[in-house]
């Protein structure tokens, strides 16, 4: 954690919630304090800014560096601990002027999006002028320049060109004419761990191993994209989860906050830690995605006579219900969901976090009565999907828990 000196103080003020497509004021100015509105709104407001054309797992990195200025420029209105940048406390700082200034330089340096300075200067007119509204900026703008300083060159604006290893049983090739998914991130440096490999798995199993065969054998009869043993629900729990994966988890955290009634402080430090470790758990997949670079099912399914396995069947034809265009193992959205779920459990000291997530896709809401219910419900899906074999998923799992566990023990 790193200190940043400047004068600070505090005035409680009113500040505005973003409902809908509108503005409305917050209903009462006395608990303008510690009030969540400004966090919530401005974690939307990066949300869909970030998501928008952008895969995934790189969205939730940048999420994770937004979060962690919002966490912090919080600390430094006096509420809460700083994730990494401790400023002197300016408790008669705004709240909503901080928080909207710390994220949207951060936003406007990082992800240039038209509309987002009217946003910013919509917002900032909903709040009263005066020394509050200017020490707010002030100390937004001072936290987000040590956010942005600390990232620069962290990799995230590279071009990485994909070079194709020698095809061959087992061996991952492009499933899409595209480039590779998020390939940058193998060049990104974390938000939080030491290296990028530092939590790296085994490995996928060996393509002659009992394992292998039977995942091979399930995800052929259940992935299949006119499969006649998926049956309806299956088939609807995988396209559940089909939804962009930081979009879907960003809308669901924004619900557990407000549903849980969590004040300005607890939001920030619930939203930081869930974010940067699902944005640690995502770059440490992705190393271990292209370091292993692992065939998918489309590929091991339709070449199995290549594979040395007389148990594993070859169909020519088959193909997935989805397709993504990366390396099969780890499974990302084991990854990432861990990441998230596991900072939850560490955040409320329990894993019976009872959770209300939609999407976008099926137009359905599912409840969850503890945090491993849904954990479980993806590691079906990306199987149901014929996207993962179940070694991935659980190696994701495991992938993203200790990156979570890790960076929980020290923020």
């Amino acid at each position: 954690m790193r200190s940043l000196s400047r004068p600070a103080t505090l005035l409680i003020v009113g500040v505005l919630a973003l409902t809908g497509a509108g503005l409305s004021p917050v209903p009462s100015v006395a608990s303008a304090s510690t009030s969540a509105a400004p966090v919530l709104d401005w974690s939307r407001i990066a949300t869909q800014t970030i998501v928008a054309g952008r895969p995934p797992a790189s969205s939730e990195v940048l999420l994770g560096i937004v979060h962690i200025a919002i966490a912090d420029t919080v600390a430094g209105l006096g509420q809460g601990r700083p994730f990494r940048f401790a400023v002197r406390p300016d408790r008669k700082a705004s709240a909503a002027a901080a928080v909207a200034t710390a994220t949207y330089d951060v936003l406007r340096a990082r992800v240039p999006a038209p509309g987002l300075d009217g946003t910013y200067a919509d917002y900032l007119a909903g709040v009263p002028n005066g020394r509050a509204k200017a020490r707010g900026i002030t100390l937004g703008r001072s936290v987000a320049a040590a956010v942005l300083a600390w990232r620069a060159g962290d990799g995230l604006a590279n071009t990485v060109p994909y070079q194709q290893r020698p095809p061959g049983p087992g061996v991952w090739e492009p499933t899409a004419p595209t480039p590779p998914v998020d390939i940058v991130l193998t060049q990104v440096r974390p938000l939080a761990l030491r290296y990028r490999s530092q939590f790296r798995p085994d490995g996928p199993d060996p393509l002659t191993s009992k394992r292998y065969t039977r995942d091979v054998a399930e995800v052929a009869s259940l992935g299949r994209k006119d499969s006649t043993t998926r049956t309806a629900k299956q088939t609807e729990t995988a396209m559940f989860w089909s939804e962009q994966t930081a979009q879907q988890w960003s809308r669901t955290l924004l619900q557990l906050a407000a549903d849980r009634h969590l004040s300005l402080s607890a939001a920030a430090q619930m939203l930081a830690l869930a974010h940067v470790s699902a944005g640690d758990s995502v770059i440490a997949c992705w190393d271990a995605k292209f370091h292993y670079v692992a065939w998918r099912p489309v590929h091991a399914i339709q070449r199995a006579t290549t594979d040395g396995n007389p148990r594993t069947q070859a169909d020519p034809t088959w193909q997935s219900l989805l397709n993504v265009n990366h390396p099969e193992y780890p499974s990302g959205h084991a990854c990432f969901t861990a990441g998230v779920t596991r900072a939850l459990q560490a955040f409320f000291h329990t894993g019976k976090v009872r959770l209300v997530m939609s999407s976008l896709v099926t137009n359905t809401t599912r409840t969850y009565p503890d945090l491993s219910a849904v954990r479980s419900d993806v590691r079906e899906a990306r199987i149901l999907s014929g996207l993962h074999f179940r070694h991935s998923m659980n190696d994701g799992d495991a992938l993203g828990t200790q990156v979570a566990r890790w960076i929980a023990a020290r923020h």
